[in-house]
């Protein structure tokens, strides 16, 4: 019973967004409006780019996806480089999947 209450109370004090990471809601939003994010994507409606619920959508399920978005943001080319750190894109990240 013990073990089952640490293990019930660890789930319950870090809550993960999909794909098993947690996220700093309000850093990923500061981030992606300071980095202009927003002007092509929101998140539930389509602009000139996809929703991030969309986005959330198409990677449902994929182990992978943290690290191909991860990849997709550092990279530049169809979508502009988004200028941070790893940690930082890794939160936003976590939040645009947990959407």
């Amino acid at each position: 019973m013990k073990r089952t209450t640490v293990l019930l109370a660890a789930a319950l004090a870090f809550p993960l967004g999909a794909h098993g990471q947690a996220a700093d809601a309000t850093a990923a939003q500061a981030l992606t409006k300071k980095a202009g994010c927003l002007k092509c994507h929101a998140v539930s409606a389509d602009k000139d780019g996809p929703s991030f619920k969309k986005t959330a959508a198409k990677y449902k399920g994929q182990a992978d996806a943290p690290a191909k978005l991860q990849a997709f943001l550092k990279a530049g080319g169809q979508h502009p480089v988004l200028k941070a750190d790893d940690g930082q894109i890794k939160n936003v990240v976590a939040y645009i999947l947990s959407q």
